[in-house]
């Protein structure tokens, strides 16, 4: 059998009764613990205040009479004010530092029918983050026991996952949570499924920055807005949700857009505005497309996640927001980060609750689910209800399904081809020649994306994806670049042909190290080149 060592505080008024033989006939909370049948405490810490000494002394007295296998340890705490909780919850945990536990042969209680409020709900946090690591125990007087100084006592376990009932419970509020993440659509892509359930905990259990990646159209945008509203279903926050698309943030207003400004702070600024970041405090920013923002707006960013402070434009008094930050992009930010386009410090910041959304082509199997979900969407909008034939959905299944289909815009595409589907279908039905026609639609769009996605050499070098997310002025000279090393037997011939002015001027020729250094900056090394040959 394990030792059971007991905390408690004493309790000034129900622990007192004076030092009369009558006393036995009253019930006392420290001396009905000790006097269970069924419960012995081996050894019992007895928190009092230094006024309070004496009384403490009594009790402990009795409990040696009633209980001689328990040892007593009065500890002096005091609290300057009782019922501030941080004062209760600092000494408490002090207090429980200095503990030696010993959780293979003693069990630990803390009993909390005595102290204040305060300290009682300190002593359940302590214990619940196992800062305390034992069971919570209260006692109280029992009306069918002649013996009115015993009581009785019940234990408290806060380890949850032992109660099946409400085991239950967080499992269906789990499952609803992801359910509505979801926007109630049956989803079997375990990965995606994988995903939203651990977005679902981190949602409601951290107010950290998140930052949603993938392809455009994967749906970055309606989960942000998800997350939010789950938030504040769950009263985790009351603010706004302000949507930010960082592309538009361009020159000088991206500053004042974002942070704020004063009157006259520059020209056109006729009065005072808050900021984005300002509309947002209480609630969740979320930043589509960050990778845009230039690097002065990313450092002020920084600091303002950082600190809940900022400037704004023209102003040298700090402001403060207390915002969630959610941030989306369809680019690599470590490869902007090589390329000195986004702050390193930065992307730290944002990088601690990363999820890559897939693309629709990598979720085929929920595409069936997905369209239904778009129809009766469009039906409650429009106010018309809409269906497939079963020929007209058999023959879109099929395509969507195939390899034919690339989804480039991912659930836009989805969304935008049901919306057509719908308006054009005749007596609420959508036939197959509707489908025909939509999925001839569809192919000429990507042809046509491929066309100008795919029209030159880097296609041989890097993925779409990298190629979308280069400006147009690098890829149009790393084209060149790529062609001229296509064209050349060796690097240093590129190099030669690239450079040939500027290596002139130099004593030292070193056409090959400065064309690696270029290539490096998009991630290309020259075996590249060679197997693109």
């Amino acid at each position: 059998m394990k030792e059971v060592v007991a905390v408690s505080l004493l309790g000034t008024q129900l622990d007192f009764v004076g030092k009369r033989v009558d006393r036995w006939q009253r019930w006392r909370p420290n001396i009905s613990l000790v006097s269970q049948e069924d419960l012995i405490i081996n050894k019992l810490y007895l928190l009092h205040g230094e006024r309070s000494f004496r009384l403490a002394n009594n009790i402990a007295v009795d409990i040696e009479t009633v209980s001689p296998e328990t040892s007593v340890q009065l500890v002096e705490t005091n609290f300057e004010d009782p019922w501030d909780f941080g004062e209760v919850y600092a000494k408490l945990y002090d207090f429980c530092q200095t503990i030696d536990f010993d959780l293979d042969s003693r069990e630990y209680l803390f009993h909390i029918t005595t102290g204040t409020h305060v300290a009682q709900i300190c002593s359940y946090l302590l214990t619940e983050s196992r800062q305390f690591p034992g069971r919570l125990v209260q006692t109280s007087p029992d009306p069918n026991n002649e013996n009115k100084s015993v009581g009785q006592v019940h234990t408290i376990d806060l380890d949850l996952s032992k109660y099946d009932q409400l085991a239950q419970r967080f499992d269906i509020e789990h499952q609803q949570g992801e359910s509505f993440l979801k926007g109630g659509i049956e989803t079997k892509n375990p990965a995606f499924n994988r995903l939203i359930t651990q977005i679902e905990k981190v949602a409601i259990r951290s107010s950290a920055p998140i930052l949603l990646t993938g392809p455009t159209g994967a749906g970055k945008s309606q989960l942000a807005a998800r997350i939010y509203q789950l938030k504040k279903q769950r009263n985790t926050l009351r603010g706004d949700l302000v949507v930010v698309n960082c592309a538009t943030l361009k020159g000088e207003n991206a500053m004042a857009a974002l942070f704020g400004h004063t009157k006259g702070a520059f020209t056109g600024a006729q009065q005072a505005r808050d900021g984005f970041l300002m509309a947002a405090d209480n609630g969740l920013l979320f930043l589509d497309e960050v990778g845009e923002l230039g690097l002065e707006e990313q450092a002020m960013l920084l600091r303002a996640i950082e600190n809940k402070q900022f400037h704004p434009v023209g102003s040298d008094r700090e402001v403060s927001s207390q915002f969630q930050l959610i941030a989306g992009t369809n680019r690599d930010l470590k490869a902007n980060v090589e390329r000195g386009t986004f702050r390193e410090d930065l992307l730290a910041r944002i990088n601690l609750w990363t999820y890559q959304l897939p693309a629709l082509k990598d979720r085929r199997e929920d595409i069936d689910a997905n369209i239904d979900f778009e129809l009766d969407k469009y039906s409650q909008e429009q106010g018309r209800r809409v269906r497939f034939n079963k020929e007209a959905r058999m023959a879109y299944l099929n395509f969507a399904h195939s390899e034919r289909a690339t989804w480039q815009g991912n659930f836009r595409d989805l969304g935008s081809s049901m919306i057509r589907l719908a308006t054009l279908a005749d007596g609420s039905r959508i036939s197959k020649d509707d489908v025909d026609d939509e999925i001839s639609r569809l192919q000429r769009d990507w042809q046509s994306t491929n066309a100008t996605l795919h029209g030159s050499c880097l296609i041989h070098i890097l993925s779409d994806g990298q190629i979308a997310s280069l400006d147009a002025f690098d890829r149009q000279q790393l084209e060149y670049v790529v062609t001229v090393c296509l064209q050349s037997p060796s690097m240093a011939a590129a190099g030669r042909v690239l450079f040939d002015v500027s290596r002139t001027q130099k004593s030292t020729a070193n056409d090959s190290s400065r064309l690696q250094k270029y290539l490096a900056k998009f991630g290309i090394k020259w075996r590249d080149i060679a197997a693109a040959k």
